[in-house]
């Protein structure tokens, strides 16, 4: 094989790449501040001294009914670009694809709801 123009030219932007990513990781861990303890440790709520815990424990209800949210939220944001290109196109093809976009769509949730992923467990006091 031979090692050509476009060849260093990949290598160099491969290596440019990677400094440009653990580059500031470096830096940061070099010239950043070594001070540790006092307020440092504490949570930050603007700029003044935290009332309560800071460390509250959430149930993993919560983050299950958050990444459902997002996962939904972003398939129903796919409909609109697609509603608007596919206005203009004629025949059947553009509305079976969003309808089977759709049924898959609703066929996760009746999944989702038979696995009983939408009950909202009830907090266990111990």
């Amino acid at each position: 094989m031979v090692f050509s123009w476009l060849h260093l030219a990949i290598v160099l932007f491969l290596l440019g790449g990677l400094l440009f990513g653990v580059g500031p990781l470096i830096l940061a861990v070099l010239l950043g501040p070594q001070a540790r303890g006092g307020d440092l440790g504490m949570p930050f709520e603007c700029g003044m001294r935290p009332h309560g815990s800071s460390w509250v424990k959430w149930g993993i209800s919560y983050y299950c009914y958050a990444l459902i949210f997002l996962a939904f939220d972003v398939d129903v944001l796919y409909l609109f670009p697609v509603a608007t290109a596919y206005g203009s196109i004629e025949g059947w093809l553009p509305f079976v694809k969003v309808f089977i976009f759709l049924f898959v769509l609703g066929v996760s949730i009746v999944y989702f709801w038979a696995k009983g992923v939408f009950s909202w467990p009830r907090r266990i006091n111990l």
